[in-house]
């Protein structure tokens, strides 16, 4: 009796729905920073995520407001509620995104679960901003 295998790899944004799969292969490199004068976790991009940077790509995620206000056109986007978020310690860097809407345009702040589609930036250099952006960003409403 004789098998036949047949594997088909194709690009690791169509083998998973979930972007935020994708998004977080990356591993951290602990290193001390003398400018912050204390250690810092220096990302190292996988090649797949690399590929994605400047991509347009469409991801689902939880709102977290930066001000007050209750519309914004300038937020974080969260793989997790509020509760969970990086910025709560339960996470890692690559679990969120800061996102720029197209046009300025406002978004009603929510703690449903948006869609969200823009174009990609990814930063592993600047220890002062976030590893992931998302520009001319638009809402599944």
């Amino acid at each position: 009796m004789s098998f036949i295998i047949t594997v088909i790899v194709t690009d690791a944004m169509t083998q998973s729905k979930d972007i935020w799969f994708t998004l977080g292969m990356v591993t951290f490199e602990t290193s001390y920073d003398p400018e912050y004068m204390l250690e810092t976790k220096k990302p190292r991009i996988s090649a797949v995520v690399d590929k994605l940077d400047g991509k347009e790509i469409e991801v689902e995620g939880y709102i977290i407001p930066l001000t007050g206000q209750v519309t914004q056109s300038h937020f974080m986007l969260s793989k997790f509620p509020q509760s969970t978020c990086f910025f709560c310690g339960k996470a890692g860097p690559e679990t969120a995104m800061q996102v720029f809407m197209k046009d300025n345009k406002k978004v009603k702040i929510s703690e449903r679960k948006a869609r969200v589609k823009g174009t990609l930036l990814i930063n592993p250099k600047d220890a002062s901003s976030l590893l992931y952006t998302l520009e001319n960003a638009i809402i599944f409403e």
